[in-house]
């Protein structure tokens, strides 16, 4: 059986929304970052990031963690790009070329993309008001003009980058892009991905999994 570790208020959203659209049976065991707990080490701490039993896992201390049998996996793309081989088609493949442009994608998402949405996210919703900075949400938007203008481009012929067909790569791509969205101006310029992630967050699994998420707490 497939285990994922972690919350669904984290990169761990990646890997169980996956499973959902893959079909993959799987456990989501809740594990919290420590850092939002008071005493990560107290005796009466929930299951988190510091507890000894989740560092054998990933000493990083961080979240999302996969186990499927004797494989054990950080980082949440690699993941998802482990569970695709696994699922294989629809959502996944067997195909070693279209795995490859899985990963392409996906590394461009977390090259070109995320280190610029993550900034969007930080600056208008997770910081404190008085820590937020406007002038690098600007910098972030003006950042991503060039990777969603890429994006963009690649979603003209079939409406996903790889396959004509919703797959690991849409799943990945979308949970950069998402990060961006507290500033909707910066896909002003990429219509087709605006169009796309809207899509994207109209699946079922999707609906399902932020439902969860939700009911989380916060």
């Amino acid at each position: 059986m497939i285990k994922i570790y972690g919350v669904l208020r984290s990169r761990t959203l990646r890997n169980v929304w996956f499973c959902e659209e893959a079909g993959l049976p799987y456990e989501h065991v809740p594990v919290i970052q420590a850092f939002r707990l008071k005493d990560p080490h107290a005796p009466d701490a929930p299951f988190n990031t510091r507890s000894p039993d989740f560092l054998k896992l990933n000493p990083a201390a961080l979240i999302p963690v996969m186990t499927d049998g004797d494989v054990v996996l950080a980082e949440s793309l690699a993941i998802n790009l482990y569970l695709s081989r696994k699922a294989g088609g629809p959502v996944g493949t067997d195909d070693l070329a279209e795995s490859a442009r899985f990963a392409q994608w996906s590394f461009f998402a977390a090259t070109e993309i995320e280190p610029h949405s993550i900034q969007i996210l930080y600056n208008r919703v997770q910081l404190p008001a008085d820590q937020r900075s406007e002038a690098r949400v600007q910098e972030a938007v003006a950042a991503l003009k060039r990777p969603l203008s890429i994006l963009d481009a690649a979603l003209e012929e079939s409406g996903h980058p790889v396959g004509g067909r919703f797959t690991v790569a849409d799943i990945n791509l979308a949970e950069t892009i998402r990060y961006s969205l507290p500033a909707p101006e910066a896909l002003d310029g990429a219509p087709r991905v605006k169009q796309w992630i809207a899509a994207c967050h109209a699946r079922p699994a999707w609906k399902k999994i932020m439902a969860l998420r939700e009911a989380e707490p916060a």
